[in-house]
């Protein structure tokens, strides 16, 4: 969370002259591009409707800058379905329900919920999910206010009534909004609104008594009070029940405010005051209209709001459910303890207690816990039971992490209210949500959330929602140039406090790993034994001379001889043709083998199995596929293609027979049988867009016949469907790709090609040359985006004339025979190229997850990417996983979800983690780890932790192993002392850790950002190898397999906590003899040992090495540079010391140069002379600025992040300094506001380097500047993010700049809740400074169609903001090959 506008006030950045705070970059000058690797995950508010459709069960998490789709499945695991980028930070959010009497025009939406949300845009905006682009979009925007975060602007809260009828909003003081829906056929959803008090009405009017007369006050919560139908009917004035504070009041009082709509006029019903606890949340029971909870601390009152002019309690219960005793009158005065208020309410008790009770100041991450913990108990978070039959009943979770269950039934005149006793215990909750199944979803606000199942009035866990915010620090594992894909990081407060360890891509659970005893394997599959199992029997290896059949189970034995198959060959492809028959297709021949029972329990019961074969004459077989009931092969010189049949003759006695062949013009390299037919059924993913595959419309002859796909060496791929009347040609699309500079692409043969049926149907083809294709049937003759948006079927049979009629080169020559082309004689449909993207230099191998046609595909080339078939146009994501040349699915009993890879000439079963939003390893390390170093030496963490709950210190560092999460080691701070920072520095040719304490209580800065008067210790720790040789010592083992699995070809070596057998874990360095995953060394320890320690009179918030032998620290504003005198650790000195105004946030440097982060001054940069033993300032910042974090990218550039949610690259004007004055301005380079603090920037990052490839080398520049190996700058969050900063050239920037303003006015790509992107993105910055580009926006270019690409490089810009952009946009037309190939690079990159 940012600041907002006026908690910043005093802090407010004064711009400086323009030529010193806005700039152009320099024709070396420095350029950006910023992406989200990972977005926030932080969730801070939870909704529950029907928004993909009226049968679908949706979860939506707002997070602040990003919402995020989510479903419950059956086993209670929250499984991630989208998360957008919403380009604004989000206030609130909620669910507007569909109502036939209002929506019931408006047949796009028809049964589908809207998702209604507020944000610093201004704007009150109404979203629906689009299935074709699967991605939320604004149907409608609201202007409340202007754009910003000020408290007096509406949007901090809302409440939608229950018919969705109302939406009420409110500003954190005085204002509130109501809006009613229309019920009009206009595309207008709001019909009437009404500000109140009016934005016209005369300040002096209301303030003549303002505890009637106007909501003046803070509004701590609001719901709609229903009414009971027959009311509903005869009119239509909503009530809204409000909590409010009236400024200089104590007690909080529940309003009732009507809305007279024919009247225009919002008047005060009445007021409920009563003495007691402060009351701060109001809630409506559903279904009973006009029943309400008001939550106080302490207490719950049920209100009778039926009559709105009279409220009355009707029941009231202490929270304090261990202990029943008469309510007292307390808790007031411990939230308000200590704080001073005047008379004009600027610091009032009221925002005092809602800050305490509500919203959490993320500023606070950095200072002492606040005032002792309440005594009282309150409700935190609550949810009420979906459509429930029986009485209603809600869960409520107090703030000590208590969750009962309150049962409301209204048999009798008075309620009937009944809680449970306490069903579950955790840590408090900031939302609860009761979705259907019986699951409650439970959101803890620093810590990972919980899904728990309700059974038998109890709760039990099931599964977590992970979230990592805050990040406090990370470290990025990029010693000496290694290659790495996981980062470690500082997640949580205590107590739920823990390293983390971050890997880009899919996470995958490692589970076996055999020998390195497979060289040149040529393909893997697996088969069932029958149609309707649901497990794997078989899996087939082949080798260039061979071919070995494994048993699948609990061990993979050897069964060659029991299937059938022939041994001394390569197999081309296999297959289940149907119930026990299996199929093997090699060079010579085509091979039906039916299984004895050695092999299978289910096989024929005979000595040995039963083969029959066919082979064709003159020639040799080059591809084949296996389908049910159906086996087509190819052959080279001539080219022919069969199909071929079984047919028995006796038992166990069958033949392979001809059905019919045909002379193929081109040579086929590929092709594929779906193994499962198209059927009007249920598809097996919950994640599908539309809920019946009858949604999804078949193309004429797909559901006919057996339909297949095949590549052709032309290059093309044809979609082919063999019916009892012969081989159609259904449809055919020839690829011809060209470069930027309009030469054809080599290498464009189809290596893999799959059919896929998901909302629609499409074909997807792998490329020898490492490109993913797709083609969609023609729009003339497929489903067009409207009609998909509407979710209804489009009939194809009529236009079957015109389908067949649009004609192009016929894959099949003209000796063809027994060709049927349809109804009527025609040429097969062209398949339209809707989008190619780049995933490799390899050839793509498409591998479906499972036999199902909506199934999500491997894509294996450089490396394996998860090819998203729900997704609009062409979406894939990396796995965490090393490259491989070979997959398939495993599914058996113990691995139901499994995946064999082929990599290094091992075998590597795995899983994929569908269960886990995040590629996030979790280590539970206690207290609040705020620090964290690797140390290279040792291969061991030191975490610095503080808020421990141990007697004898709360503070310590801690050694890590980063394989297992233990600690192995630890030294303790004195009691009460807190430890602030630590670094590495470099001894001789050791390293020793110096650490930085405070030895005060209390912050360490004044609110004006001078030092207060406290003490700290500087300490220093030799890090010592110990050799131990007792059993009793701390070891590092392996695990290895058991002999019982010596029959087995795999070996279980790990298990996945360990992550040893990663190819990018710790221990993955070729040339590290220890770290192969099987032997370390088992007598090594390490332990930390008190070299030196002093006091200095101020806490110290910052240490960094300098130059080979120097390190700096501050203490207060004071900075140090000190050393070691004879390289002797027990010797500290002080060899300089400088001050500045305020405090010292941060240090850092590069080579000479010092950058000092100043708390209020910003940026510093400072140099030393050996010589005189001075520190001199050389530079200043141009602003005032609140720094989190800085990094130096070379001696001349900073990049600097603020407690305002922005990134500043600020840089020195020249390098001549010995003629310049003793100060002087930087240059801010470019700006960027990502909306959230980033309390941790570092250099290098976690991911792969590019390939070499001649087709992306076009462009030397390119190269160069998109590797990010040199100056890219990670950056972490409070929210839980992580973003890169790239640096790109100049021709590049202006490319991408070109394409990003096109993009953020385009309907497909425009900021979804309304904001200005270029307001928003410069937000808190000067005016006029260089934007870094936005590569959360660029990224949408990737997910459109080629034809939405080209429709939005010509989409005209004409806006007052793009209009100093058009002098530098390029003349000529953008080139979509260009843009899409640098994006795509970019994609590769950071993916």
């Amino acid at each position: 969370m940012a600041l907002s506008e006026e908690e910043c006030s005093t802090a407010k950045a004064s711009s400086s002259s323009p030529s010193s705070s806005s700039a152009t970059p320099s024709s070396q000058g420095v350029n950006y591009l910023a992406k989200c690797v990972l977005r926030g995950s932080v969730i801070l508010q939870v909704a529950y409707g029907h928004l993909r459709s009226p049968s679908s069960l949706d979860v939506v998490f707002g997070k602040e800058t990003s919402i995020e789709l989510v479903i419950i499945g059956e086993d209670g695991i929250a499984t991630s379905v989208c998360e957008q980028t919403v380009f604004g930070t989000i206030k609130d959010l909620a669910i507007l329900p569909w109502n036939e009497k209002i929506y019931a025009q408006n047949t796009q939406m028809r049964g589908k919920d809207l998702l209604v949300i507020t944000s610093d845009s201004g704007k009150l905006s109404f979203l629906t999910f689009c299935n074709e682009m699967h991605r939320f979009f604004p149907v409608d925007h609201v202007q409340l206010s202007d754009s910003g975060n000020s408290r007096h602007q509406l949007g901090r809260m809302l409440a939608v009534d229950s018919t969705g009828r109302f939406i009420a909003t409110s500003a954190y003081e005085d204002r509130i909004a109501l809006f009613s829906l229309s019920m009009s056929a206009g595309d207008d959803i709001v019909d009437k609104k009404i500000f109140y008090p009016p934005e016209d009405e005369d300040s002096d009017s209301s303030s003549r008594n303002p505890q009637r007369t106007s909501i003046c006050g803070t509004i701590w919560s609001m719901c709609f009070v229903s009414k009971d139908s027959a009311q509903t009917n005869k009119e239509h004035n909503p009530v809204l029940a409000i909590v409010l504070n009236r400024k200089g009041n104590t007690l909080n009082e529940l309003v009732l405010l009507g809305w007279k709509i024919k009247e225009h006029a919002v008047y005060i019903l009445s007021q409920y005051l009563e003495a007691g606890p402060l009351a701060h949340s109001i809630v409506e029971v559903p279904q009973s209209c006009g029943y309400a909870f008001l939550f106080r601390v302490g207490d719950a009152l049920l209100m009778d709001l039926r009559d709105a002019h009279n409220p009355r309690c009707v029941y009231r219960t202490t929270l304090d459910f261990s202990v029943h005793t008469p309510e007292e009158h307390i808790c007031v005065e411990e939230l308000c303890t200590a704080h001073e208020f005047d008379d004009d309410g600027l610091f009032n008790v009221a925002a005092c207690a809602l800050l305490q009770l509500s919203d959490y100041d993320p500023m606070c991450i950095d200072g002492e816990s606040g005032s002792g913990k309440m005594t009282c108990k309150r409700v935190c978070s609550f949810s009420w039971e979906p459509k429930s039959d029986r009485s209603t009943r809600m869960v409520i979770c107090l703030d000590t992490g208590e969750f009962y269950m309150i049962d409301i039934s209204f048999d009798s005149d008075s309620p009937k209210v009944n809680i449970s006793d306490c069903l579950y215990r955790s840590q408090s909750c900031k939302s609860l949500l009761w979705v259907d199944g019986g699951f409650l979803v439970a959101i803890v606000e620093m810590g990972d959330g919980l899904v728990l199942k309700v059974e038998n009035e109890n709760l039990i866990y099931r599964s977590p929602v992970q979230n990592i915010a805050p990040i406090l620090d990370m470290s990025i594992v990029d010693y000496h140039g290694e290659k790495r894909d996981k980062m470690f990081a500082c997640c949580g407060v205590a107590p739920e406090g823990s390293l983390r360890i971050i890997r880009s891509g899919i996470s995958v659970e490692k589970l076996l790993r055999t020998a390195p005893i497979y060289q040149g394997i040529s393909g893997t599959w697996t088969v069932r034994m029958k149609v309707t199992n649901s497990y794997h029997s078989f899996l087939v290896l082949s080798f260039v001379e061979e071919t070995r059949v494994l048993s699948v189970g609990l061990s993979f034995t050897d069964v060659t001889d029991s299937v059938g198959f022939q041994q001394d060959v390569c197999t081309l492809a296999c297959g289940l043709l149907g119930d026990g028959q299996l199929v093997q297709i090699h060079q010579n021949a085509v091979r039906l083998c039916l299984p004895t029972k050695a092999a299978h329990s289910e096989g024929i019961p005979l000595s040995s199995p039963v083969c029959t074969t066919w082979s064709p004459e003159y020639t040799s077989i080059s591809l084949g596929a296996v389908g049910q009931s159906l086996i087509v092969v190819s052959t080279s010189n001539p080219y022919f293609l069969f199909i071929l049949g079984v047919r028995s003759l006796s038992s166990y006695k069958y033949e392979i027979y001809e059905l019919q062949h045909v002379r193929l013009q081109y040579e086929l390299s590929c092709m594929s049988i779906p193994q499962k037919h198209f059927e009007m059924r249920h598809l097996s993913s919950n994640l599908n867009l539309v809920d019946d595959i009858g949604s999804a419309v078949l193309p004429v002859g797909v559901g006919m016949g057996i339909t297949f796909v095949i590549g052709t060496h032309k290059p093309s791929v044809e979609i082919l469907s063999f019916t009892p009347q012969g081989v159609i040609v259904l449809g055919s699309g020839t690829i011809s790709l060209a470069t930027t500079m309009e030469t054809a692409i080599s290498g464009c043969i189809p290596q893999d090609v799959r059919l896929v049926l998901v909302d629609q149907f499409y074909v997807l083809a792998g490329l020898r040359n490492g490109m993913l294709l797709r083609f969609d049937w023609p729009s003339a003759f497929a489903t067009s985006s409207e009609l998909h948006a509407r979710g209804h079927a489009i009939p194809f049979r009529g236009k079957l004339g015109n389908f067949l009629l649009n004609t192009n080169t016929n894959l099949f020559g003209s000796q063809t025979c027994s060709v049927t082309m349809g109804e009527k004689d025609g040429l097969p449909v062209t398949l339209q190229l809707i989008a190619a993207r780049r995933i490799g230099i390899t050839p793509v191998f498409l591998v479906p997850l499972c036999d199902s046609l909506d199934a999500d595909i491997i894509a294996l080339s450089d490396r394996p990417w998860l090819l998203h078939t729900a997704r609009h146009s062409l979406s894939y994501t990396s796995i965490s996983f090393q490259p491989s040349t070979h997959a398939t699915p495993v599914c058996s009993g113990d691995c139901p979800k499994g995946i064999l890879f082929v990599a290094e000439n091992c075998l590597h079963l795995v899983e994929m983690v569908h269960s886990e939003r995040l590629n996030v390893q979790k280590f539970h390390i206690g207290g609040t780890p705020r620090k964290v170093l690797y140390h290279s030496n040792s291969k061991l963490l030191f975490v610095m932790r503080t808020e421990l709950s141990d007697d004898t210190c709360s503070s310590d560092i801690c050694c890590v192993d980063p394989l297992s999460g233990s600690v192995v080691a630890s030294f303790k701070l004195e009691l009460g002392e807190i430890g602030k920072c630590m670094e590495l520095v470099r001894v001789g040719n050791e390293q020793v850790l110096v650490v930085g304490t405070s030895l005060s209580p209390g912050p360490a800065v004044m609110p004006s950002g001078e030092a207060e008067s406290t003490k700290g210790r500087l300490i220093v720790l030799c890090i010592e190898h110990v050799q131990n040789s007792d059993s009793g010592s701390l070891t590092f083992s392996s695990m290895a397999g058991s002999s019982s699995q010596r029959n087995s070809p795999f070996r279980e070596i790990v298990s996945h906590a360990t992550e040893q057998l990663s190819s990018s874990s710790i221990c993955s360095s070729p040339d590290d003899a220890s770290c192969d995953g099987v032997k370390l060394e088992e007598t090594e320890a390490w332990q930390l040992r008190l070299a030196y320690t002093t006091t200095w009179p101020g806490m110290v918030l910052a240490i960094c090495p300098y130059l080979d032998h120097y390190f700096l620290a501050s203490a207060g504003n004071a900075l140090f540079v000190c050393g070691f005198p004879g390289d002797n650790p027990q010797r500290m000195r002080r060899f300089a010391i400088a001050r500045t105004r305020f405090m010292i946030a941060s240090l850092t440097a590069y080579g000479t140069r010092i950058a000092v982060g100043d708390c209020r001054d910003g940026i510093l940069f400072y140099s030393y002379n050996e010589d005189t033993k001075k520190l001199d300032q050389t530079y200043c910042d141009p602003s005032q600025r609140l720094v989190a974090d800085c990094v130096l990218t070379d001696v001349d550039t900073a990049v600097v992040s603020d407690r305002k949610g922005s990134i500043a690259v600020l840089s020195c004007s020249d390098r001549l300094e010995c003629n310049a004055s003793p100060e002087h301005n930087l240059t801010l380079s470019c700006a960027y506001y990502m909306g959230e603090i980033a309390m941790s920037i570092r250099k290098g990052s976690f991911i792969y380097k590019l390939p070499v490839d001649d087709m992306l080398n076009n462009c030397e520049a390119m190269n160069a500047s998109v590797d990010p190996s040199h100056n890219a700058i990670m950056v972490s969050t409070l929210l839980g993010s992580i973003m890169i900063f790239i640096p790109i050239s100049r021709e590049e920037y202006e490319l991408l700049e070109a394409v990003q303003a096109r993009l953020i006015v385009h309907p497909l790509t425009a900021p979804v809740l309304g904001n200005d992107h270029n307001e928003y993105r410069s937000r808190e910055n000067p005016v006029g400074v260089p934007k870094i580009l936005d590569g959360d926006m660029l990224a949408q270019f990737l997910e459109l169609t080629s034809m939405q690409q080209e429709a939005v490089l010509s989409f005209p810009i004409v806006s007052p903001d793009t209009q100093k952009l058009s002098s530098k946009l390029p003349p000529s037309p953008i080139p979509v090959n260009k843009v899409v190939q640098l994006l795509e690079r970019v994609h590769y990159v950071l993916n």
